[in-house]
């Protein structure tokens, strides 16, 4: 097929990757292929596939005039690689990439290419939707930079641009690529996108972003072998993003877009920080030693006035790690890595009222919470969900925080149970704080307690797994939305299964989230707990279900 590169025709290469992916390549090309005319070709590059990958691709080519394989002779180990190969061969104004086991939703390319046009654009953007297989439930990827649509003339002015990594979601000219020399990272080389967008923004592309959805990005954290990028058991893979990372840094420090770079430093201390911290008590404390120390020699590296500019979760945990040698405080480090962010106590002060991490640490300062806005408190909730044969009941203990829950006045909570997989709220309640001795004031423990009955045999009818989300409201008008610490101990946390008008027995389960959150699961009827049944007996003895 012969098309030139420079042709005016506004048209679109898009670049396929895929390695030992037969079960979801060809649903990705096809997906591209429908985006219609626009589309003047795609080129699928099979890394070295031993799964038949290769022959499903030759097959569906030899039906399709805009489909070229390109078949590598070796594997590459990595994503970059069959990217630049993609790149090098690309024949239309413009590329975009995509992976295999991912796909374009209707309509993608054209809204990417009209803005392009429009503006005059050498990189154009847009949403990215993170969903969840099999549950099908969806978040918006850094979807305050795509709110609406607007033109950007000089990305150093819009530091925001480097919270968005990822490089699938954007439409380049093709020129503007091979003139910069813009490439991926060859070989094994995971967070390939740090460095490929750090390359990207450098250059100082006039920008277009758009509101339209232009990518799904599927998340399937149940596969057999998961990607790269999910694969965070190990410490090799936070070493990879710290490496990653800083290449992109030293990228951006050294271009005409400096500042971006400090702005990307500030985003691993709220994001990449937050995000592994979360996780800890997952891993070993070989891991855990190790994480500590490799985070702390990265975070030296950064200005101080870097650690600054991060968002106040972050930065503290930054503080910490910098301040300790060692692993330390891990249930607090947890919860404050959450989003929302909850400080656990104990809240300790120094001699002259200034609040600290601990007494042992005054060095990490917690001063920022004695003016920051309520609805940005680390307020801490503990939740306990007790399912039983006459009712489920919901009890919140909320803490108070250096006096300023007090100073706002706690009189209730808002609690909301939202189904995971499309968000929606399927049951509100609302609760009374009991006040402690005296108005305005909490129990000698230091909490204020709120308690409501929870219906779970209505959203049971659905089935699956609940999060609760709760609104605080003070008297002084003011708000904090955040979710509750679920408590472990005695008959909290376990499998109960409890009478049912509407099913007979419905089976429920407290449990506690990655982050620490109170969450539910339901399995209505018989039918339902025999599911759950198979499945654990399933995970016992090394099998896997898609159900």
């Amino acid at each position: 097929m012969d098309i030139d590169v420079e042709s005016d025709a506004p048209s679109v290469t898009v670049i396929v990757i895929g390695y030992d992916d037969a079960a979801h390549v060809a649903d990705a090309v096809r997906s591209a292929l429908a985006q219609g005319p626009a589309v003047r070709e795609v080129i699928a590059v099979d890394d070295c596939s031993a799964d038949g990958s290769g022959a499903l691709l030759d097959e569906l080519a030899a039906g399709e005039r805009r489909l070229t394989v390109v078949h590598r002779a070796t594997n590459s180990g990595g994503c970059g690689t069959p990217r630049n190969d993609g790149i090098d061969r690309a024949s239309s104004p413009y590329v975009m990439f995509l992976d295999s086991d991912d796909v374009l939703p209707p309509g993608a390319v054209d809204a990417l290419l009209a803005a392009a046009v429009e503006h005059g654009a050498q990189v154009t953007a847009g949403l990215c939707v993170r969903r969840e297989l099999p549950s099908g439930s969806e978040v918006l990827w850094q979807p305050e930079l795509y709110a609406k649509p607007s033109a950007i003339d000089r990305p150093v002015d819009h530091p925001r641009l480097v919270h968005d990594t990822l490089c699938v979601n954007k439409l380049y000219r093709t020129d503007f690529l091979r003139t910069h020399a813009i490439r991926f990272p060859d070989g094994r080389f995971v967070y390939e996108d740090f460095v490929f967008t750090a390359r990207v923004l450098a250059a100082g592309p006039r920008m277009a972003l758009i509101p339209d959805r232009v990518y799904v990005w599927h998340v399937r954290r149940a596969a057999g072998k998961l990607s790269l990028s999910l694969d965070r058991a190990g410490i090799d893979n936070w070493q990879a993003r710290i490496d990653a990372h800083r290449a992109a840094v030293e990228i951006l420090l050294g271009s005409s877009q400096k500042p971006l770079g400090h702005a990307s430093r500030a985003h691993f201390v709220d994001h990449s920080l937050r995000m592994y911290a979360r996780e800890l008590d997952l891993r070993g404390p070989e891991y855990r030693a190790a994480w500590w120390t490799r985070t702390r020699a990265h975070l030296e590296s950064f200005d101080p006035a870097d650690l600054e500019a991060a968002p106040a979760p972050g930065r503290v945990l930054a503080h910490l790690l910098l301040a300790s040698g060692t692993p330390r405080d891990l249930p607090r480090v947890k919860e404050l890595a959450a989003r929302p962010a909850r400080l656990l106590p104990p809240y300790a002060r120094t001699p002259d009222g200034t609040p600290v991490w601990s007494a042992d640490l005054p060095q990490v300062s917690l001063a920022h919470l004695l003016h920051r806005p309520t609805d940005l408190l680390p307020l801490a909730v503990d939740g306990e969900l007790r399912p039983g044969a006459r009712g489920t009941q919901l009890t919140l203990r909320l803490h108070e925080l250096y006096g300023r829950v007090a100073d706002a006045g706690p009189r209730t909570v808002d609690v909301e149970l939202v189904d995971r997989r499309d968000g929606e709220v399927v049951q509100r309640r609302t609760a009374e704080f009991a006040d402690g001795p005296g108005s305005e004031k909490p129990a000698e423990d230091g909490t204020w307690v709120a308690s409501t009955p929870l219906d779970l045999s209505s959203p049971a009818s659905r089935g699956g797994t609940f999060d609760l989300r709760l609104r605080l409201r003070f008297a002084d008008g003011t708000h904090r939305d955040t979710t509750a610490h679920a408590v472990r101990g005695p008959g909290l946390l376990q499998r109960v299964a409890v009478p049912s008008r509407r099913h007979g027995i419905l089976l429920v389960q407290p449990y506690a989230t990655h982050s620490g959150s109170l969450a539910v699961r339901t399995a209505p009827g018989v039918r339902g707990v025999a599911s759950v049944v198979r499945r654990r007996t399933g995970r016992l003895f090394g099998t896997r279900g898609r159900g």
